[in-house]
């Protein structure tokens, strides 16, 4: 993990600067944090990967949001990353914990998870992704997990906002879900004519296989 300012410093402050004259308070506001979260499918049955895919989502998402619900990182960072990871206080955990109201959730795709048996990974990076043990790919051999957008990171996987809703429903007791960030790009192709990019079927089918697995997933 990345030398510096810590998760916990940046929690603690930002919550700590929440004054009684604060916009909650105030004008009965509500206070959430968006989090920019894939969903990551093991790339086979084995035991080594459905666990490295747990791990690929808690230090991408549960760094960030274990703190707010439980007033502790996930236990899986806490095994791996040891003395490196700032410790949380009995009261530094009890002002953090259960201080938001709603999580905002912006996501757009979906990524396999496989352990990182080689520890090549580890040899090149000394980050978060290292301490991880988890690679994560958009392919599975030479096959996408789905169709690609104009950015070649953004695979169309509609199924992986619906895991990961019930996912967050499952794992942190229902909380009340924004989706603040969704969607796709396409490339700027001068030579298409406007009335046929104004058509926009692949955006089009992007938001309908979307929100139909979202509407599943709130059933």
């Amino acid at each position: 993990m990345e030398v510096g300012r810590s998760i916990k410093q940046e929690l603690i402050t930002t919550i700590s600067s929440l004054t009684p004259c604060s916009p909650k308070q105030t004008q009965n506001g509500s206070v959430g944090v968006a989090f920019d979260v894939m969903w990551f499918e093991p790339a086979s049955n084995s035991t080594e990967d459905i666990e490295a895919t747990q791990r690929a989502q808690d230090f991408q998402f549960g760094w960030f949001i274990d703190p707010l619900m439980f007033g502790d990182y996930p236990s899986s960072m806490k095994t791996r990353v040891g003395s490196r990871l700032p410790k949380f206080s009995q009261s530094e955990s009890a002002l953090v914990k259960g201080s938001l109201d709603f999580v905002g959730i912006n996501h757009y795709t979906t990524y396999y998870a496989k352990a990182n048996s080689t520890g090549l990974v580890g040899a090149l990076l000394n980050d978060s992704i290292a301490d991880s043990g988890a690679i994560t790919l958009p392919f599975k051999g030479l096959k996408p997990i789905g169709d690609r957008s104009h950015s070649i990171w953004l695979y169309i996987v509609p199924h992986g906002i619906r895991s990961l809703m019930n996912y967050i429903k499952t794992k942190y007791g229902n909380p009340p879900v924004v989706i603040t960030e969704n969607g796709m790009d396409d490339g700027n192709n001068p030579f298409t004519k406007i009335k046929d990019a104004l058509k926009d079927s692949k955006r089009i089918k992007y938001h309908n296989d979307y929100l139909t697995n979202l509407l599943a997933a709130m059933k």
